[in-house]
């Protein structure tokens, strides 16, 4: 399987990662959880136009690209359901009534009027629309678990292994993956099921968490595992 950031390497980048032991494979854990990161209308836009178009209405958007990932998020998300492994969202909204300095990114860029808590841009796309018993977390930094109670309610769940999905692969995905592996969780991300507004951001970010924090595998291998799952129950 060639790899998205394969590219990007020189054969110094991929000798010196090769030789000092990184980039070894953890394997998804028995209880996982999917985490779907942020797929909301501020960072996709409202239908699968181009991202010059799409950042006129949403400045947070990822354009067409996010458009691609839901396809294979969807896919994932219906996996996981019939195995009935534990789903949890997280979203970003600005406040109406307090500062919005910093949310998520340096700046105010969560005052803009679709980024408003209750605005079409802070809801999940309807592709992907939670069901009763999917907690869906609102957040205001980065990572899912930073000031949220994603690490308590996985702990009920008796949770061992994270599967991350979402936007963007640079930001509140990484920032997740990294503090899902702080927390010692297992972290799986599924290459085809994330996404990002620079093609070279969103690779090399890919390539650095497969190096050292998630097993960034195809949705295929992810899949496969889930369906291990399921037939296990």
């Amino acid at each position: 399987m060639s790899r998205i950031w394969e590219k990007y390497l020189d054969e110094r980048d991929q000798v010196v990662y090769q030789k000092a032991g990184l980039g070894e494979k953890m394997g998804i854990g028995e209880k996982p959880a999917l985490i779907i990161v942020d797929v909301q209308y501020g960072f996709t836009g409202d239908s699968p136009e181009n991202i010059e178009e799409s950042i006129q209405k949403y400045p947070t958007s990822c354009g067409e690209s996010s458009w691609e990932a839901i396809k294979h998020i969807k896919t994932l998300l219906d996996a996981a359901r019939e195995a009935e492994i534990p789903v949890f969202f997280t979203i970003i909204e600005g406040s109406k009534t307090y500062s919005n300095e910093r949310v998520a990114i340096k700046g105010n860029i969560f005052d803009h009027p679709a980024l408003i808590e209750g605005e079409k841009g802070t809801k999940v796309v309807e592709e992907l629309n939670p069901l009763i018993g999917e907690l869906v977390i609102s957040k205001k930094k980065p990572s899912a678990f930073f000031g949220t109670p994603l690490a308590s309610y996985l702990t009920a769940k008796q949770v061992d292994s994270l599967i991350v999905t979402g936007c963007t692969t640079s930001g509140c995905v990484r920032a997740t993956v990294i503090d899902a592996f702080s927390h010692n969780y297992r972290v799986v991300v599924p290459e085809e099921c994330s996404f990002d507004r620079g093609i070279t951001s969103h690779a090399i970010n890919l390539f650095d968490m497969q190096q050292k924090y998630a097993d960034v595998v195809s949705l295929e291998e992810v899949i496969t595992e889930v369906n291990r799952l399921k037939a296990s129950v």
